[in-house]
């Protein structure tokens, strides 16, 4: 909208005339912006109503001023002479009026057409967000998957053979009948204690700890509730990250900017604490099996959560004035998570090997080493549960093949497979002799021990007794000798394999001999010789040595049913030594009828052994006569 509708000049008008016909194209813009009717009112408003329909020019110059000024308080009226200025003044206004008023005009439409555009985007943006909400999160794809991963676990091939015979009460766990009766009994008094399990592979400390549970919830002194947790974890497979990002064990907190926390969490900027196994656990047990393999730093960790029993979190994003942040994320930084458990523990290692702040803080229990009988058992057993007959030698020669109640139960499982394919049409197959050694021949296995005990008397040859990883055995030690070619002069051969100690033992027997019998060993040329070579720990066989060199000199036949343990001093007493309670185990195992200790050691030997006599002697003098056929 311009100016030129402005009256032009005429020569044959009057100035008068000319300036009225300027007025009244100027009410003439006016109402075509403002319209009549708002021009009628926006002219009350002012007090112009009035001026605005009066016949003189000058009071309509003046309606004219206080429209366009918008100012009730105008009341001089204009001269005529200063009408024609007063005219172009108020033309430059109304100019620069409609010059803003185009471009306002001009953006708000723009803005109209910008918010048009926006609220059909933002009605799309919803209407595509609610067929997502009633289509949920699937599509033609993850349905896809989902039907698939559904089709395969209807697969089911059946259950492991170790699941199926694995022992469901405590009757059905064999030979550790002490060892789980301790376990029960610290677990289950209304003050429980943290327990670490030690003992040889395969003996049943894992399935001890399921079934002490059980029990444990069953007698009204124990702490726990029916629905008390067992959690089970590996110890060697525990992993941790140094900068607390991932702790499965302990729990961690996902910051929102690094790993992210829930999706409203982190777009907040609000850390999630992860709860761990110790949280799971609580009011219950955590069980770490090869607790023995965990990084010291994280086992140093789970002491101090023994300790507070709950698991502390810190994060430098957690802002406790924060109103975003949900009253359980709050609670878990101000007072921790819950994590009151009993710790058990099992492990291969020996005590020693274990650290020391963790034994401190838990009784210890000792599984002991399987028998030959305990493994016929274990596979009468099994044999039941797999409903299937066995030929009498079975169980005997597995017994031979392995000491370990799962490696006995995977042999069986093998010969059971062999009978099945052999004997397709029968209902309950047999298994063989046969199917066993076939077995035993393809997983080359060898006779467990070696060295057997016997009825018949030698000289110079004597069993002593040796650990391994909560397993005793036999060593066998065998002694001859020789007229020396020179009085005096003789010669003494021993197996450095074996190891120094048992070397210096060589040399404390010969001292002890010649205290005994006069006899200077070196008139002899003596050869010792530990069979197999291996390294005996300690001076354990001193005994077994020094007895053997007496009988060669002697010419005195041994038992071979007889074994010895004991260090030897020069003066010919017997010391104590360690693992007595395994060393007496192996060697009943290998058909040992008697086994001499030290007397100092007498308060080691387990009151309900049977099978098996221990005799305790305080010196050598005391046990040839034990010893000698």
């Amino acid at each position: 909208m311009g100016m030129k509708n402005i009256a032009p000049e005429d020569p044959w008008l009057s100035q008068k005339e000319i300036l009225s016909r300027r007025v009244a194209a100027l009410f003439g813009i006016l109402s075509q912006v403002y319209g009549t009717d708002q021009l009628v009112l926006k002219a009350s408003k002012v007090d112009a109503l009035k001026l605005l329909r009066s016949d003189h020019l000058e009071e309509r110059v003046l309606a004219l001023e206080k429209l366009v000024y918008e100012d009730p308080t105008l009341d001089r009226m204009p001269e005529e002479e200063d009408i024609e200025g007063i005219l172009n003044d108020l033309q430059e206004q109304i100019a620069d009026f409609l010059a803003r008023r185009s471009v306002e005009d001009e953006i708000e439409r723009r803005v109209a057409d910008r918010m048009h555009e926006r609220h059909e985007d933002y009605i799309n943006e919803i209407k595509e967000q609610l067929i997502r909400e009633s289509a949920g999160p699937e599509n033609a794809q993850t349905l896809k998957k989902l039907a698939l991963l559904e089709k395969q676990s209807q697969i089911k091939l059946n259950r492991s053979i170790l699941e199926v015979l694995r022992p469901k009460s405590a009757r059905e766990i064999v030979g550790q009948e002490r060892a789980l009766r301790a376990l029960i009994a610290k677990i289950a008094s209304p003050f429980p204690q943290h327990v670490i399990l030690y003992g040889p592979p395969g003996v049943g400390k894992t399935t001890a700890a399921r079934i002490a549970m059980e029990e444990a919830k069953k007698l009204p002194s124990a702490p726990f509730r029916k629905t008390a947790p067992l959690v089970e974890v590996n110890g060697s497979t525990l992993r941790w990250d140094p900068r607390e990002v991932t702790n499965p064990l302990l729990g961690s907190v996902h910051d929102p900017i690094y790993q992210g926390a829930r999706r409203d969490l982190a777009d907040s900027g609000i850390p999630e604490p992860k709860l761990g196994l110790v949280t799971e656990a609580h009011g219950g047990i955590l069980f770490i099996d090869e607790i023995g393999e965990m990084d010291p730093l994280l086992l140093n960790k789970l002491l101090k959560v023994l300790e507070d029993k709950k698991v502390e979190f810190d994060s430098s994003y957690y802002d406790p004035d924060d109103e975003r942040v949900p009253q359980y994320i709050r609670k878990l930084f101000q007072e921790g998570a819950p994590a009151d458990f009993v710790l058990i523990g099992a492990t291969t290692r020996d005590p020693e090997e274990i650290s020391g702040a963790l034994r401190s803080r838990c009784s210890q229990v000792f599984f002991e080493p399987l028998t030959p009988e305990h493994i016929q058992i274990i596979v009468r057993q099994a044999a039941r549960k797999l409903r299937v007959e066995l030929e009498p030698q079975v169980p005997e020669i597995v017994s031979e093949y392995t000491i370990e109640g799962r490696q006995a139960i995977n042999l069986l499982a093998d010969a059971y497979s062999l009978a099945r394919y052999d004997s397709r049409r029968r209902r309950r197959p047999i298994i063989s002799i046969a199917h066993v050694h076939e077995v035993i021949q393809n997983a080359r296995l060898t006779p467990y021990n070696v060295p057997r005990a016997s009825d018949a008397a030698e000289i110079g040859r004597i069993f002593g007794l040796g650990v391994a990883g909560f397993v005793g055995s036999l060593i066998e030690i065998e002694a001859i000798t020789f007229p020396a070619a020179e009085v005096g002069h003789g010669q003494i051969r021993f197996n450095e394999t074996a190891g120094s100690m048992a070397r210096d033992s060589v040399f404390n027997a010969a001292a002890v001999i010649r205290n005994l019998t006069g006899e200077d060993i070196r008139d002899y040329d003596l050869h010792v010789n530990v069979v197999g070579g291996g390294n005996i720990e300690g001076p354990s066989a001193g005994a077994a040595i020094c007895l053997a060199i007496w009988s060669a000199i002697k010419k005195q036949p041994l038992r071979q049913d007889v074994a010895v343990t004991g260090e030897i001093s020069i003066q010919g007493k017997v010391h104590p030594v360690g693992g007595l309670l395994e060393k007496i185990f192996g060697a009943r195992q290998a058909g040992i009828k008697k086994v001499l200790v030290p007397e100092e050691n007498r308060t080691d030997i387990p009151a309900d052994i049977k099978g098996i006599e221990i005799i305790p002697v305080a010196s050598i003098q005391e046990a040839i006569p034990q010893v000698s056929s």
